[in-house]
């Protein structure tokens, strides 16, 4: 239970944010980047002293922000209209 501590301490949290916008790099597809905006307005909340004591609130926040951020980075960068090309014909079929 003394990891469950670890859970209280905003330092704790950037850290979080930091490896997750960092392992972003390495697999991109924005959904390591949302998780890790999640927990850096945790972090951020935390630092302030906004938020209690309450794991349970944390990680609440945490889903809900992290959500909210990877909904946005999906509706500002995702596909556009015309962007995917469809293929009515294959290059394997005889003509």
């Amino acid at each position: 239970m003394e990891h469950m501590v670890l859970l209280l301490e905003w330092w704790f949290w950037g850290l979080v944010a930091i490896a997750l916008m960092a392992l972003e790099i390495i697999a991109a597809g924005f959904m390591f980047l949302g998780f890790g905006i999640g927990a850096a307005v945790v972090a951020f909340l935390l630092f302030l002293g906004w938020v209690g004591a309450n794991v349970s609130f944390l990680t609440l926040i945490f889903a809900v922000c992290s959500m909210i951020a990877w909904l946005g980075m999906r509706k500002i960068f995702g596909l556009r209209k015309g962007q995917v090309k469809v293929w009515d014909k294959d290059i394997n079929d005889d003509e």
